[in-house]
């Protein structure tokens, strides 16, 4: 959830922003554990692995966003924009499985997870050992890689009731959308705006992925 951020924000904001970040560590936590009950012992071995994967990647960017952005003025602070940065690759790869094993499947499914990891893994590998460096080369691959979608919509439509659909589109323009206020550096609360279009994006996405799960609960 943080890309690179504005220090000039003043109290109120930084409460603002801090409040979004509680507010996303607490859905993250609700939601891993909901799905847990949903899919444990209900779906197939390799479906759980990648809802696994997708818990992993939202909790992680929830969390290590939440700690770079309040400790940001700490000792620490650099390498946690590393994590934080780092993260969201792991986070778009991750919502990518369950959607590539579950509603794409097949030869094309496992060619979609291998892109999204691979991209995913080189690009998180960058931004550990190479921080400040490719920041605007790292935004347009993190929304390329999120439009991925785009390379599959077809099977998605035959496997995907609209409603999931729906929300998995919705999540994408919200991320997209929030960049803009990202870039907005001289609009007030404009980080606290962007970090509240990412958590918008994130519960659009894994309605979706729960949607996805229940349709594939072993009776």
């Amino acid at each position: 959830m943080g890309l690179a951020m504005s220090f000039q924000e003043n109290a109120g904001e930084r409460k603002a922003d801090a409040a979004i970040h509680g507010v996303g560590v607490a859905f993250g936590i609700v939601a891993v554990a909901a799905l847990a009950v949903l899919a444990i012992d209900h779906v197939r071995t390799r479906d759980l692995v990648s809802l696994g994967l997708y818990a992993f990647g939202l909790f992680a960017m929830l969390t290590c966003s939440a700690l770079y952005n309040l400790a940001r003025n700490g000792r620490h602070a650099d390498m946690l924009r590393r994590v934080d940065h780092a993260v969201i690759y792991v986070m778009i790869a991750g919502t990518y499985s369950p959607i590539a094993v579950m509603a794409v499947g097949g030869a094309r499914g496992g060619a979609l997870f291998a892109f999204v990891w691979v991209t995913a893994l080189v690009g998180a590998a960058l931004k550990l050992l190479l921080p400040h460096r490719f920041e605007r080369l790292s935004l347009v691959l993190w929304l390329a890689l999120g439009w991925t979608v785009l390379a599959v919509i077809q099977p998605l439509r035959e496997s995907m009731a609209p409603t999931g659909l729906l929300l998995l589109g919705a999540g994408c323009l919200l991320y997209s959308i929030g960049v803009i206020f990202h870039l907005w550096r001289r609009l007030p609360y404009h980080n606290a705006i962007w970090h509240g279009f990412v958590l918008a994006a994130a519960a659009c996405h894994y309605m979706a992925v729960v949607g996805l799960t229940a349709a594939h609960t072993m009776a």
